[in-house]
């Protein structure tokens, strides 16, 4: 759950769901008001020389004055209504000016100069008003935008960078125009039972791929700490899925468990296979010995899902991610992202420091935007995951 958009980390949410700065930031970013006001004002003000500049080379028998009513137009496309209209007051007074250049205002002549004033001065109050209703829109937008960012981080309940033995580095971004949430998942929690890692890609995207990550996420949540094993931990998902997913839904998952020393359980629903990398820059890709299906699909599968065991050493690092990394083309010849092929040198050595992993998440995701030309065209998540307890080997 990033034209190009921003990767989302984890980081502290206020009581609103959304620092304040952040918002006050998401206002004036979506109207461009965290621009300074000569930069603009720049276009406006460019259109003004412009047009002083073509009359006066075109001689006193060209009247160009005319063409300085596109300046309110420009205006009001980057600027607030009273800074409008102050630019808009320098856009007349090069009206009269030229008009003198040109010498319409004379007695005969001065139809001219009023005609061009009058359609200077309606075009100027009617940008402004189109000017207040731009900023208008952009509060709203920005609204959504907070309440979206607010909704993601109160579904996702985004882990700190430690939980447990493990150390977290992520990526996330959602392809919803406008939107910072999507169908990707995860959580990391710590529990009587060891570490938990859930990562999940719901089918679809946009609101109710919102409502059924709620319902896995919740189902997680509860059974992470009540069931001893994984397999019990999908079952009660899967259960919830089904009663409160829509039937045709489903959502692939990948679940991992932390408790012995040297050892990561994992159980695959459908979903991407993980990959460890380990200290010499090496990709491994865990393939399930025997996989199940998505979760939502399971009363179609018989038998029972079932866990296996792989080794994970102190030094190795674990990536996690949903089909919108793998998936995604390359921006000229359409092949898919090879994570496989290009994680090993990229996160080489990044389990040494927290400041290593981060950097390595972020040389991955910057890779896979070289990949696609800057766009992604789905929900992407990635995330990689190290041991900190020293005693494992």
């Amino acid at each position: 759950m990033f034209p190009i958009r921003r990767a989302q980390s984890p980081s502290d949410p206020t009581d609103a769901g959304q620092p304040p700065a952040r918002r006050r930031g998401a206002l004036l970013a979506v109207d461009l008001l965290d621009i300074p006001f000569w930069r603009r004002a720049a276009p406006a003000l460019l259109a003004i020389v412009l047009v002083g500049l073509a009359d006066l080379l075109s001689g006193r028998d060209r009247y160009l004055a005319p063409l300085m009513t596109v300046v309110p137009s420009i205006a009001a496309l980057t600027l607030r209504p009273l800074e409008l209209l102050g630019v808009c007051a320098l856009g007349l007074l090069a009206v009269f000016g030229l008009s003198h250049h040109d010498e319409v205002d004379t007695i005969n002549d001065a139809r001219f100069l009023w005609g061009a004033m009058i359609s200077y001065l309606l075009l100027t109050v009617f940008s402004a008003w189109v000017a207040r209703v731009r900023m208008r829109r952009a509060a709203a937008f920005a609204a959504v935008s907070s309440v979206a960012e607010a909704a993601q981080r109160a579904l996702l309940r985004l882990p700190g960078p430690v939980v447990g033995p493990l150390r977290l580095a992520v990526r996330y971004v959602s392809a919803a125009d406008a939107s910072r949430i999507g169908g990707d998942l995860y959580s990391v929690l710590e529990t009587p039972h060891g570490t938990r890692v859930a990562v999940g890609d719901v089918r679809g995207k946009g609101l109710g791929a919102v409502q059924t990550a709620a319902v896995v996420l919740g189902a997680f949540r509860e059974a992470a700490y009540d069931e001893a094993g994984l397999c019990g931990v999908a079952a009660r998902i899967e259960a919830s899925v089904e009663r409160n997913v829509p039937d045709g839904e489903f959502t692939t998952a990948l679940f991992a468990e932390f408790r012995r020393p040297g050892v990561v359980e994992l159980l695959q629903c459908g979903h991407v296979p993980p990959i460890r990398v380990d200290q010499d820059g090496l990709a491994h890709v865990l393939d399930a010995p025997d996989p199940w299906v998505p979760l939502g699909l399971g009363r179609l599968a018989f038998g029972e899902p079932s866990s296996w065991d792989q080794a994970f050493g102190i030094e190795d690092v674990l990536v996690l991610c949903t089909d919108g990394v793998v998936e995604a083309r390359h921006r000229d010849n359409g092949e898919f992202y090879p994570l496989a092929e290009r994680v090993g040198p990229l996160v080489r050595g990044a389990a040494r420091s927290a400041a290593e992993l981060e950097a390595a998440v972020g040389r991955v995701y910057a890779d896979l935007l070289a990949h696609t030309g800057g766009e992604l065209r789905d929900d992407a998540l990635l995330l990689l995951v190290t041991r900190t307890d020293p005693v494992w080997t």
